[in-house]
């Protein structure tokens, strides 16, 4: 059973919802953080960059203190306002092509340590240490760990009804899309929600391992009863946009084009698709664009392992490929590769090849979520940067008070 419940959010008032909340700063390049924290007074990056304007930056502790006094000056000047009654919180995204909607609350952190929360990906223990000293000290988690759950019907019900009234927050962002909250505070609604998850046996983390983990880190060294929780967002996993990682690579390892393909040709069929970008579409295969032709790679069966983390198509590729004839052994330090989102337009990714920055790119397919699931299930890891999961949540519209 998931145990999952309402809290007190500390959120935007109605009016400045759209200003306060942020895409996670790491996403923005530099021009366009300057731009925000210069021209938007009320972003929530200028509490995650409390010193800015200032050239010598504070760090660790000093600057996790200096986060949490920018957070108190928001909350002093009303930008931010406490919930009444703890409540659940509705959040609906929409862009063009995708709708994702489901319940932000705060999920157990005991299910995490149970297994009950299963998770697809390692975590570092340097970066686990680091968030929990940065919740420890600002006191506030702002950005949701996204699970994902297999269909609810009362769930869904619940989520139809609201969407019928008038929602707490509604703005649109420059990326298109939509952004609605409604709040659940009603006795029997919040009863209801918290009872259809306990009928669930298992949450899958889709984003947000380090968050977790360090939540978790946080929880064993507190006797704070909100620290026994973190703040989710959960979804139904059909709706989720699992999107593909492609990789490029810098150089060929001092191969010819034709003696790199005859190397492939040792465990795929290699076909050559021309000049136009080409995607893969078919079991265990991946494409490749080299020397200004795109080819079709599909793994001889006997090359391929079918445990259910080496029978994917980044685990194919690296077994194959990377490691073997490129000398690519360690994808997370190898400064020869890149991993580009499948968002990345393969003419972009065509045009970085064709400029001579990169020699050589494997487009894979994305991976499905029951192969997330298995992996998993059998407390295994996915290969690096397998997956770029969609919706990507803003900071700052529900805000977690751990004190």
């Amino acid at each position: 059973m998931a145990i999952v419940r309402p809290f007190k959010a500390i959120r935007p008032t109605r009016d400045k919802a759209n200003l306060v909340a942020s895409r996670s700063y790491l996403s923005y390049s530099d021009e366009t953080l300057n731009e925000k924290l210069e021209h938007n007074p009320f972003t929530f990056l200028h509490i995650i960059n409390p010193d800015y304007k200032v050239k010598i930056k504070k760090k660790g502790i000093e600057k996790f203190n200096a986060v949490k006094e920018r957070f108190n000056n928001f909350q002093e000047a009303g930008f931010l306002i406490t919930e009444a009654a703890e409540s659940f919180y509705i959040y609906q995204q929409t862009n063009e092509n995708h709708n994702f909607e489901g319940i932000i609350g705060a999920t157990a952190v005991a299910d995490y340590l149970s297994g009950n929360i299963k998770k697809h990906e390692h975590t570092l223990n340097a970066r686990e240490k680091m968030f929990r000293s940065y919740l420890d000290t600002t006191g506030f988690n702002a950005e949701p760990v996204l699970l994902c759950h297999q269909k609810n019907t009362d769930i869904t019900t619940i989520i139809q009804n609201y969407k019928a009234t008038r929602a707490e927050y509604e703005f649109a962002t420059t990326n298109k899309a939509v952004h609605k909250l409604w709040l659940v505070n009603n006795t029997d609604d919040i009863n209801t929600i918290i009872k259809s998850f306990s009928t669930i046996d298992n949450l899958y983390i889709a984003d947000g391992h380090h968050r977790i983990a360090s939540s978790a880190l946080l929880a064993q060294n507190s006797t704070k009863k909100n620290s026994q929780y973190f703040m989710s967002f959960l979804i139904d996993e059909n709706q989720l946009n699992i999107i593909n990682f492609n990789r490029l690579v810098k150089h060929t390892n001092g191969l010819t084009s034709y003696k790199l393909i005859a190397k492939i040709e040792k465990s795929f069929t290699v076909l050559k698709k021309g000049s136009t970008p080409y995607s893969p579409s078919i079991k265990d295969e991946i494409s490749m664009y080299l020397a200004g032709d795109w080819y079709s790679l599909v793994a001889f069966p006997k090359k391929v392992m079918q445990d259910c983390v080496s029978k994917l198509d980044p685990a194919i590729l690296s077994n194959n490929i990377l490691a073997p004839i490129l000398n690519i052994t360690d994808e997370k330090t190898d400064k020869n590769i890149i991993f580009e989102s499948g968002t990345t337009p393969l003419s972009i990714i065509k045009n970085k090849i064709d400029s001579g920055e990169y020699a050589v790119a494997f487009i894979l397919k994305p991976i499905p979520i029951l192969a997330l699931k298995e992996v998993a299930d059998n407390n295994l890891s996915m290969p690096p940067k397998s997956t770029y999961i969609e919706p990507k949540l803003r900071s700052g519209l529900t805000i977690y008070p751990l004190e």
